[in-house]
This record gives C-alpha cells, sequence and structure tokens, in this order.
C-alpha cells in the first residue's frame, strides 16, 4: 500500500515490539507453513459494533460524536439538474435529427414518422455518450417527439386533462391550474429563444406573426383552445404564454350538474329560457367559466335554427347542424385590414341569422349586440366581464359609449332594459370551485334605473374542515315575467322549480 501522507497514528505507551505477530503476517507473504488446525471461528461482533474492514481497504473514517461514520462527500445531481440536461440533450438530438432530414416538410404523426424518429433517435442518442435508465431515456424519446411535432415542453401540459389553464412567464417558470388552483410546474423551457420557437409554430398555421413591432398575439390550437403571447420589449421577464385549454370531450348541461354548477331546476330552466328566445347575457370574472357556460346554453338552440357565431378566436363548440362560424381579423404589419367584433356583428346581420352568438363583448359592438336583440334577432347570447348582474348592467352602459355614438345614458339604459332579458352570473369561489351563483331576471325600468329580479341564487353556507366552502344553489321563490313568453314555447314549468310547493313558497 501507498505510504500515507501526514503525522503517524499515535501509539501505545507499550514499545511496539521488533517483529510482527506470527498471527498476523503482512498479506503478500504466504505463511511458511499451514496450520495444523483451522482457526476457530471468531465470534460475531454485536449490533452496534462495525467489522473490520477487509486487508488490503482503508480504515473507515473516525466515528463522529454521535457515532455514525463521516461518510466522503459524493455530489448526487438534484432531480432539477437531471431535468436540465435531458431538456438540453432534447434539443441536440433535435437538432441533429431536423439536419438528417434536409428540407424535407413539417413532420406529420404516424407510423412511418414514429418508425424512422426512434431509428434516428436510437442512432444519435448512442453518440451523445450519456447513460439513462430505460425510463428516462422513453422520457428522452417522448420530449424529442414534443420538440419535432408538438409544443416543446408544454406538450406534457396540454396532454394532461386536469390541466385548464398553462401559464408560461418566460423560459423558467411555467404555472398551471389545475382543479381550480394554480400551482409552479416542474416543466421549464431552455431559453427565451426556445419559447419564441414554439410560439411561432402555434401561430404560423394560422397565417399571423408576432415580433418586436407589433409584440402581442392572439391565436388558438388546433383543438381549440385560446392563445396568448407576448414578447419583449412588451414582456419584461420574457416571452410570455397565457392558454386556456377546453376539454375535448364537449360539456352538456349534465355534466354542469354532475360538477355541482348548476342544479337540475336551474337548467330545465335555462333550457326553457334559450327555446322561448330569450335574450341571455353570461357575466363572470376571468377564469370563471363563462364560454363554457355559453357552449352549454348555445347546445340548448333548437337544431332547425341558423347559427352565426361571432369570436376574437374562435372558442364555441356548437353540436348543430347550421353554424356560421366568423373570427376577427388582427391588423397587418402596416395597420390596414383590421376586422374588428363589432364589423362582424354589423355583417351578420345581413346573413339571415336567426340566432346571433357573440363569444364576448369587450367595447362598442355591444350597442350593435343590443340594437340586434331589438330589431327581431330574439334568442341572442353573449358574454361580458362583470363581478355581479348590476355590475353587468353597468359594464354595457359603459361599452356601448365606446361605439362613438354621442347617445344619453338614459337611452342606452332603457335600449338594454328592452332588449335583454336574462343575466347568468358565473362565479368562481375562492376555494377554485365554478358556480352559477345567480340567475336574474331584467324586468324592465323604473325612475332611470334598470329593475332586476333574482330567480336564483348560491347561498354559502360555510366551510369544510379541508377548506371546501359549502354552498346551495336554490331558488328566490319568485316567478318571472316573463313565464307567458316560456309557456307560449311549450314551457310549462312546475312551480316547485321556482320554491313553490302547492302555491306555497318553501321554507
Amino acid at each position: 500500500m501507498l505510504k500515507r501522507l501526514g503525522k503517524p497514528a499515535p501509539t501505545q505507551e507499550t514499545p511496539q515490539p521488533a517483529s510482527p505477530p506470527a498471527a498476523s503476517p503482512p498479506a503478500a507473504v504466504p505463511p511458511a507453513a499451514p496450520a495444523a488446525a483451522p482457526a476457530a471461528a471468531p465470534p460475531p461482533l454485536p449490533k452496534n459494533v462495525a467489522a473490520a474492514p477487509p486487508a488490503g481497504l482503508p480504515p473507515l473514517p473516525p466515528a463522529t460524536q454521535d457515532g455514525s461514520a463521516q461518510a466522503p462527500t459524493i455530489e448526487v445531481e438534484t432531480d432539477a439538474q437531471i431535468r436540465r440536461k435531458m431538456l438540453e440533450l432534447s434539443l441536440s438530438i433535435v437538432d441533429r435529427i431536423q439536419a438528417s432530414l434536409g428540407a424535407q416538410s413539417e413532420l406529420k404523426p404516424s407510423p412511418e414518422t414514429d418508425k424512422m424518429l426512434q431509428e434516428r433517435f436510437g442512432h444519435f442518442y448512442r453518440q451523445a455518450n450519456m447513460p439513462l435508465s430505460n425510463e428516462n431515456v422513453e422520457l428522452l424519446f417522448k420530449m424529442v417527439k414534443d420538440e419535432l411535432m408538438g409544443f416543446g415542453p408544454m406538450q406534457q401540459l396540454l396532454d394532461n386533462p386536469d390541466i385548464s389553464e398553462v401559464m408560461v412567464n418566460g423560459p423558467k417558470h411555467i404555472y398551471v391550474e389545475q382543479k381550480g388552483k394554480v400551482r409552479l410546474s416542474e416543466v421549464t423551457f431552455a431559453s427565451d429563444e426556445h419559447v419564441l420557437k414554439i410560439i411561432d409554430r402555434i401561430i404560423r398555421p394560422l397565417g399571423r406573426r408576432v415580433d418586436r413591432k407589433w409584440p402581442m398575439v392572439d391565436a388558438r390550437l388546433p383543438d381549440g383552445s385560446r392563445v396568448n403571447a407576448i414578447i419583449p420589449p412588451c414582456a419584461i421577464d420574457g416571452p410570455t404564454i397565457t392558454i386556456r385549454k377546453f376539454s375535448k370531450n364537449k360539456l352538456t348541461y349534465k355534466d354542469l350538474v354532475k360538477f355541482g354548477s348548476i342544479t337540475e331546476d336551474m337548467a330545465e330552466f335555462l333550457r326553457a329560457c334559450v327555446e322561448s328566445k330569450l335574450n341571455i347575457v353570461v357575466s363572470g370574472g376571468t377564469g370563471s367559466g363563462k364560454t363554457t357556460l355559453l357552449n352549454v346554453l348555445s347546445n340548448f338552440i333548437p337544431d332547425g335554427d341558423r347559427i352565426v357565431t361571432i369570436e376574437d378566436s374562435a372558442e364555441l363548440q356548437l353540436a348543430k347542424p347550421h353554424v356560421v362560424r366568423l373570427e376577427a381579423k388582427p391588423a397587418d404589419i402596416d395597420g390596414s385590414g383590421r376586422v374588428a367584433i363589432r364589423d362582424l356583428v354589423i355583417n351578420s346581420l345581413r346573413m339571415r341569422p336567426e340566432r346571433i352568438v357573440i363569444g364576448e363583448c369587450r367595447g362598442g359592438e355591444t350597442l350593435d349586440m343590443l340594437q340586434a336583440m331589438n330589431t327581431g334577432h330574439d334568442g341572442s347570447l353573449t358574454t361580458l366581464h362583470a363581478n355581479t348582474p348590476r355590475d353587468a348592467i353597468a359594464r354595457m352602459e359603459t361599452m356601448s359609449m365606446m361605439s362613438g355614438m354621442d347617445l344619453p345614458v338614459d337611452v342606452i339604459r332603457s335600449q338594454i332594459a328592452a332588449a335583454v332579458d336574462l343575466i347568468v352570473q358565473q362565479t368562481r369561489l375562492e376555494d377554485g370551485q365554478r358556480k352559477v351563483s345567480s340567475i336574474t331576471e331584467v324586468q324592465g325600468m323604473e325612475g332611470g334605473t334598470v329593475v332586476l329580479q333574482e330567480i336564483f341564487k348560491l347561498d354559502i353556507k360555510g366551510k369544510t374542515s379541508e377548506g371546501k366552502l359549502i354552498a346551495e344553489l336554490k331558488p328566490t321563490g319568485v316567478r318571472p315575467k316573463f313565464t307567458t313568453r316560456l309557456e307560449a314555447h311549450g314551457h310549462k314549468l312546475p312551480p316547485s322549480i321556482f320554491g313553490f310547493d302547492m302555491g306555497r313558497p318553501r321554507h
């Protein structure tokens, strides 16, 4: 063995014998003669005593005060470091595969493409000389496929049915909304350029572009999910992507009843209102589920009606045979060519619509929508941002003034009172639940004020030990004034729907 450096080990006061004992010769020198009889086996050591190291190995390090041995420091990679290395390796393999494909067109998912990628992936992975477990090799291959044919690191989040929203705040911070709660995911991008590459892949098929001159863009994924992207210099911390996912399975009112968003009575009432051609406004905050509810209400429209949908980015999924879908167009690079929602609303009036469904009112198109509702296009539906039904009325007033028409407020209010029949308030509660918190009738004008009457409301009882709100959806015991219109269309709703038993309110 090599001589040890440093001070010699301390010895006992008894002098060392001149020659080593015969029982322990050096390991390299064989004994002179075999022992007459095998030595007895040493007694077993107590459990708290460490066995001596085999000959030829350095002795164990001295024990610490707590009795444990000081193990040599070994640097172990964290999960984050492993993920980072795998991300870099996947991008390197992607570059090599793309270089090997040459000028080949964009890859499309197919068995032949999958087989070709497996062969080239195996070849370039072996060249990388980075040993990974079988599980991580499979994960690496999926990362490569997502880069070539999907949306990069985001693809695994988009594939997760429990995630309803993906928020990319620069390359290192990707948040997701899962079951109504927002959390930071473990997924990351490699750099700002990596995020920009994915943004370009999303908007290129739609004929849109984003650059420093116009760093914002709205788009949609092939499945209809809504996308907003904004890049530097407006996005200070790096390119930002916000994706509102939509369920691949179209939700029905039965799903909303199952989730507790509405009750059976509320669903039956809303069905009667839609089929009776009442004008309905769905209001709510961001992420409260307005578009989902609008989809459900739109599917109550009879199959024979001609429907024209108007949206900034096509999101509505109507399972109806006679639907014309219109989508706004952003301006070109020189600022020309913009087609706004308002332009589409005006144009839709010349398309013989029986129902007009506007994805969301944000500005001057609100006045045009009210005009359409007041000129024979009954049964129209739309959404807007508001926290209460009363706020929804105020928002419609404000947005109507944005049309540029110099109309008195009283005139606008009378237009709202005459056009809108029902306001359905959608709310996202603090524990993540999404519920219809109010169904309110617009009864008309009284003394310059729009009169509202609540038909159904949400009553919050308290909280569970897990922090979940206990909420009950119930009728207020008031029949709407438009009951005769419902009956004229064949909907004679029982008194129990409105909270009455045999003509008496239920308590």
